[in-house]
């Protein structure tokens, strides 16, 4: 039997809701019967393999399209749109995703060759290719531990080195090398996006985030521009957005409240850069999703 087919076999046993977390650290199976909205969420690093149907994620004002013989590496923290285009109760959307070990990933890097000089560039936070079958069989690897419960603490460990020993030895390989080594343009936007994830309501200052980062304010905007699609300053709005939308949808609190809570001073402010985003002003757009 094809990797894949083994592989869309075991999501849909595994698989009881549609976003379903695992007893793997780290690994998440998606089974989803209909084309869905847009769905606002910031992607930590992974891999995501889509076997059945297709997806696109919306970065800034780029679009990048999944579909069954496809996956995709993001790997900074990076505020998206996802939403699944095909699937049908027939044909559900099946995907599984695996969120990357910056520490595990440079281990296997000691064991392989070094890269080639001219690797060094920037990469895009979010970066699609083609699946192989050594990748694939890796990734069954890895699924096929939740068979065998008792075994996952020791099988999944190994069965993760392979997963990014193959990953390294593809296409993406460049990407999570330097996602992985000290010092390149890609590990140092990775640690200013994590602070403004962690402190998106908070003031901001350029200056502090590029010398956390160990660039210069120009390197930083360049290259956070390079790897996000957006300034730090649109990064962040961003961020803040998508939080205040997930609290309105919850009802925590109300619009001008949650409009505080995640960093705006300005009502004003904060109710037309929600509209501009999302079409609709906070409580409307609150009402909206509520009745989908």
């Amino acid at each position: 039997m094809e990797p894949s087919t083994e592989l869309r076999e075991l999501i849909s046993r595994h698989a009881a809701v549609q976003k379903q977390a695992t007893e793997v650290q780290g690994l998440t199976l998606y089974k989803v019967s209909r084309p869905t909205l847009p769905t606002d969420s910031v992607y930590s690093p992974r891999i995501c393999l889509v076997l059945q149907g297709a997806k696109t994620i919306r970065l800034g004002e780029r679009t990048f399209s999944v579909d069954s013989s496809q996956y995709f590496i993001a790997t900074v923290n990076l505020p998206v749109s996802a939403r699944v285009e095909q699937a049908d109760a027939a044909n559900p959307h099946l995907a599984l995703s695996f969120e990357l070990d910056r520490e595990e990933i440079a281990k296997v890097l000691t064991e392989i060759p070094p890269a080639r000089a001219a690797e060094h560039h920037d990469h895009t936070g979010i970066a699609v290719s083609r699946q192989t079958p050594e990748i694939l069989r890796a990734a069954l690897n890895l699924v096929s531990c939740l068979d065998t419960p008792e075994d996952i603490e020791m099988m999944a460990k190994l069965a993760r080195l392979e997963l990014y020993y193959r990953l390294l030895r593809g296409e993406l390989g460049p990407m999570l090398r330097q996602l992985a080594t000290q010092g390149t343009n890609l590990a140092q936007i990775g640690r200013a996006t994590d602070w403004i994830k962690q402190h998106f309501a908070e003031a901001m200052s350029i200056r502090e985030l590029a010398e956390m980062a160990g660039m210069s304010i120009t390197s930083l905007h360049r290259h956070f521009k390079a790897v996000t699609l957006m300034s730090p300053l649109q990064y962040r709005a961003l961020i803040r957005l998508q939080e205040a939308r997930r609290r309105l949808l919850l009802r925590e609190a109300s619009a001008r409240e949650i409009g505080f809570e995640v960093g705006y001073d300005s009502q004003t402010q904060f109710t037309r850069e929600y509209r501009k985003l999302f079409g609709r002003p906070p409580a409307a757009d609150a009402a909206f999703l509520a009745g989908a």
